[in-house]
């Protein structure tokens, strides 16, 4: 977990190590606003654009409805396959993403 930041922007960094996979989730965040989410990390997603699809869903949100966010998008897609990593793997990152914000 890592905070940086100013004002009333912070960028929030949390990082969780699944079975087989790292996950790292890295939020601009403004005002309680999600501005930029990015996830990255050593694990795989098929189909691989779905990573960028989550993260455009993430955006612009309240950083407090993220897991809901999470959730819902893994709920709905059922196309999307990640092998050693679950749902729940992305919301610790989330979470402990979050915990900078205290």
């Amino acid at each position: 977990m890592h905070r940086i930041g100013r004002g009333g922007y912070m960028k929030l960094i949390g990082e969780h190590k699944a079975k087989k996979g790292l996950i790292r989730i890295e939020i601009e965040e403004e005002d309680g606003i999600a501005r930029k989410v990015l996830i990255t990390g050593d694990f795989f997603v098929y189909p691989e654009e779905a990573i960028f699809q989550l993260e455009k869903e993430m955006e612009g949100r309240p950083v407090s409805e993220l897991e809901g966010i999470i959730e819902d998008f893994f709920s709905r897609r059922h196309d999307v396959e990640t092998p050693y990593v679950n749902v729940e793997d992305f919301k610790l990152a989330l979470k402990k993403a979050l915990e900078g914000k205290k």
